[in-house]
């Protein structure tokens, strides 16, 4: 099922179409203006997003970056201090967005191959009051981890992390953008994942296949809070009604799917990993991701074997000097699996 030109794209989940059913949906959407919070199809999609992360109210907001830099605004004041990993997506990929509009400081600590951070880390990052110390105020985590691998963080973790965080009165705030991947992965619904944080944030646009967006959600105070954030960054929308209806198919009918991409990464993985020239870089893969490394004995650079699988219809991703991440999707169907396995064999012959 790869893509209308052929191609079999596994460079990331982010690059899934709508399908038919979300077109046919956005096209018949009722809508309103939503900075007068009119729009019924985002009130639906809010409700219905809120419900299913156990939280009072959502938001939708046009990204994963705007949803987790609304939450650091919201939690945190000019001068404040986040904790989060050192591997996590809002340090690594949203641009210094908290330090440069938010004026909130990163306090980095390492994350563990699980994913996690470890709580004797967040002890020993949070700061005693000192007038010469910038105060913690909030802990990131990221579910699933993306750059450890894909790892889901357990449930136990995240009550483990939420116990800390109240020893210090921290507020703990989930990058949750494949939180849905998580809780297939760990058979759980979303909601026991999330119920433990203050708000969380999860893209509808990565594994969900909508074209655009993400919902924040947290207590009623909290949305109401972040809806005024949102518009100071240009974040209103009028009749985004549009766009939310591709939103309420993929919670309601893309969440119950997830399991079928992470065993598609694992055939993947499996075909993969006998391929002289590479290994597994982050172990068999537990959610939607194939992290592999070239070894020294591989006779061709990374960016060869880009090309020469671009050519063969089959485009990934470099992850780091030696290193490719696969991510398989909605779009990626069994025979692209199998198209793939055949592609890297060529290549590497």
């Amino acid at each position: 099922m790869a893509f209308d030109n052929g191609v079999i794209d596994l460079r990331s989940d982010t690059v899934t179409h709508p399908t038919q059913e979300m077109r046919q949906a956005m096209a018949a959407a009722d809508v309103g203006d939503d900075m007068y919070e009119e729009d019924p199809t985002i009130i639906k999609l809010e409700d219905l997003a809120a419900e299913m992360t156990g939280k009072e109210a959502a938001l939708f907001v046009a990204s994963g970056t705007m949803g987790n830099l609304i939450a650091i605004l919201v939690h945190c004041r000019r001068g404040d201090e986040t904790i989060m990993g050192h591997l996590g997506h809002t340090f690594l990929h949203e641009a210094g967005g908290m330090s440069a509009l938010g004026g909130v400081f990163p306090h980095v600590v390492q994350n563990q191959k699980d994913g996690t951070l470890s709580i004797e880390d967040v002890r020993g990052a949070y700061r005693e009051e000192d007038v010469h110390h910038p105060e913690s105020r909030l802990v990131i985590v990221e579910n699933t981890q993306n750059a450890c691998g894909g790892i889901p963080l357990s449930v136990t973790y995240m009550q483990e992390l939420r116990s800390t965080a109240d020893e210090f009165g921290l507020k703990v705030h989930l990058d949750g953008a494949r939180v849905f991947n998580a809780a297939a992965a760990l058979e759980v619904r979303a909601s026991e994942l999330t119920k433990d944080v203050d708000s969380v944030m999860f893209c509808l646009s990565k594994g969900l296949c909508a074209p655009v967006g993400s919902m924040l959600c947290g207590s009623k105070d909290f949305i109401y809070q972040a809806r005024r954030a949102r518009k100071q960054l240009g974040g209103g929308m009028r009749q985004a009604g549009v766009l939310a209806a591709a939103g309420l198919i993929s919670l309601e009918k893309m969440t119950l799917r997830l399991t079928e991409d992470h065993s598609r990464a694992a055939d993947l993985a499996a075909g993969l990993q006998g391929i002289s020239g590479f290994e597994l870089d982050k172990g068999l893969p537990l959610s939607n991701m194939v992290y592999l490394q070239l070894t020294q004995s591989a006779k061709k650079t990374p960016s060869q074997i880009q090309s020469e699988l671009a050519g063969e219809g089959v485009l990934i991703g470099q992850s780091g000097p030696r290193n490719f991440r696969l991510v398989t999707h909605y779009w990626i169907d069994d025979q692209d699996i199998l198209k793939t396995i055949s592609a890297f064999n060529k290549v590497m012959a």
